[in-house]
């Protein structure tokens, strides 16, 4: 029984220290809910962990993009790697692309979101 009570406190330990991680898909959300989404997790956490598999590495790189091009983050991290991913009918491992960026916020980060919530205009992506 100790054993489980010790598994359980580390599970919460390993979720009290990534939550202000989103994984994020090309499929599932529209790219501004992620950087929506993005923002209020460096108003909270003053960081933000984006991270992705395949083809979702561009959405994640994307959102990187118009957070920094906006002033309201800088790049801390990114890594990038291969990981196994079970997709296979065969239950073979295939092995996908994975990127993980680390945003912190900027000096001026909490006058530009204020700024925009006064306008009352969200930060769009510039063409």
């Amino acid at each position: 029984m100790e054993e489980l009570a010790e598994g359980v406190s580390n599970l919460n330990l390993v979720d009290s220290q990534k939550k202000n991680r989103i994984q994020v898909s090309n499929t599932k959300k529209p790219l501004f809910f992620y950087v929506n989404l993005s923002k209020r997790y460096m108003q909270q956490y003053n960081e933000v962990e984006l991270s992705a598999l395949g083809m979702a590495i561009s959405t994640v790189v994307s959102i990187a993009e118009i957070l920094k091009n906006n002033g309201l983050a800088t790049e801390k991290k990114i890594m990038t790697s291969t990981v196994d991913v079970n997709e296979d009918m065969r239950g073979r491992p295939i092995q996908k692309a994975k990127i993980e960026i680390v945003l912190g916020k900027t000096v001026n980060f909490d006058e530009l979101m204020l700024a925009g919530q006064k306008d009352g205009n969200n930060i769009q992506e510039q063409s």
